[in-house]
């Protein structure tokens, strides 16, 4: 629980900003800045802030297997606390990039290190359930993060006092952490329990420490599925940032709902995904050797068909349909996503390398999610919704096209890591 709640703390210091784009975008507009620039220019601030959390992904990992996943957590919860209130102090785009690109950059620690924590006190029978329900930090903990905001929206705050109160609340969520978390469960009295036998580490047995930096990262080099893997979860952080960041914005200006509407309302997305990650992880764990994968393909072909369905509806049709169509591509595409670098990572990395693998994989995947900032910014504004919706529908066809090689690649647990 210590887990879930102080990643999910992390959220109120991530999506305060996706909350905020409207605000920001009219205060802009009162200084005289028109709605399209300042649209473009939010989506670069978003861009950085992505590619700082794709750089820092890749260190972040082979720290916490070094040197342990406790301190990645508590240094990422302390690093975006101090970034979030430099960006609420700052007045213009200078110091509103430099404070984002710092929150998303210390904010990269916190997932390796819970992968890390996770791969200590977890059997490798559960990590599909087990990761499954961590992830419920980052989707119902963005939810509830978004509906935190809106109530405070609602009752009159500016964009600085959300920034303001959600650093107060990690605030609370660090000391929580820094009192009870602990690394291991030999620190309890309790029994460790073994890693999969299958993990691409596992000729070395259950050492949680690496030899060295050059033989992990030389491991994951060598595994074709594990680049594979890498390339869907490419595909799918792209969609997800796209939504994470612009949902609130289609929301007001496609469908003409109020700030703090817009931001209630965009909780539907993380609070649909929470529910796919559990049903995804339960099932994963039952389905077999070739469980993931298989939910994976179906999950992205499904997500393409309700996309090309978005963009047939974006100049018409009821809002809140449109709504609860967002809503269900986040169904479909929360639980494959949630395995790559969760469950998947676990798999291939075992405990010496778990957060490795994580940090390779979100790393990679977030540096192509850096275009859902000003790239999809600037395909919205020449092209609509519209053509947002079609140009994601894209990227999920060519990522379940990805997908079903890794589905068909698999005869057993041994052959898909």
């Amino acid at each position: 629980m210590l887990l879930i709640a102080g990643y999910a703390g992390y959220y109120l210091c991530r999506s305060n900003f996706s909350v905020a784009v409207p605000m920001l975008i009219q205060e802009m507009g009162a200084r005289g800045i028109p709605a399209n620039v300042a649209t473009v220019q939010l989506g670069a601030i978003a861009s950085w802030g992505v590619l700082a959390y794709a750089l820092g992904k890749f260190p972040s990992g082979w720290i916490a297997d070094f040197l342990g996943g406790r301190r990645n957590f508590l240094y990422g919860m302390g690093g975006s606390i101090l970034f979030t209130v430099i960006f609420a102090l700052g007045g213009g785009m200078p110091i509103f990039t430099l404070a984002w690109f710092g929150n998303r950059l210390v904010q990269s620690l916190g997932w390796a290190g819970m992968v890390k924590i996770s791969s200590r006190w977890f059997s490798y029978s559960t990590y599909g359930t087990v990761m499954g329900l961590i992830s419920l930090s980052y989707l119902f903990g963005d939810a509830a993060a978004r509906q935190f905001m809106s109530v405070l929206i609602g009752h009159g705050l500016g964009w600085r006092g959300v920034f303001f109160a959600a650093a107060g609340v990690l605030g609370v969520l660090w000391i929580l952490n820094f009192v009870f978390l602990r690394e291991t469960p030999q620190s309890r009295g309790l029994e460790e329990p073994d890693a999969n036998p299958l993990n691409l580490f596992h000729a070395e047995g259950d050492a949680p420490r690496p030899k060295d930096l050059r033989a992990l990262l030389k491991t994951f080099a060598a595994s074709p599925m594990f680049w594979l893997v890498c390339l869907i979860s490419v595909g799918v952080t792209l969609m997800r940032e796209t939504f994470n960041l612009w949902t609130p914005a289609y929301f007001t200006q496609a469908l003409g709902l109020t700030n703090a509407d817009a931001a209630q309302k965009s909780a539907l997305f993380p609070l649909f995904g929470g529910l796919s990650v559990v049903l995804a992880g339960l099932l994963s764990d039952r389905l077999g050797p070739k469980g993931r994968a298989l939910i994976i393909l179906v999950g992205l072909l499904l997500t393409s068909g309700v996309l090309v369905e978005l963009a047939m509806l974006s100049t018409g049709g009821s809002a809140d349909l449109r709504v609860w169509m967002v809503a269900l591509v986040a169904f479909l595409m929360l639980g494959p996503y949630s395995y790559f670098a969760g469950a998947i990572s676990l798999d291939f990395g075992g405990k010496q390398g778990s957060a490795t693998a994580s940090g390779w994989i979100d790393g990679l995947s977030y540096l192509g999610g850096v275009m859902a900032g000003s790239s999809m910014a600037n395909v919205t504004v020449s092209w609509g919704w519209r053509g947002t919706f079609l140009v994601l529908a894209a990227i999920s066809l060519v990522s379940s096209g990805a997908a079903g090689v890794y589905f068909y690649s698999q005869g057993d647990r041994k052959s898909s890591l």
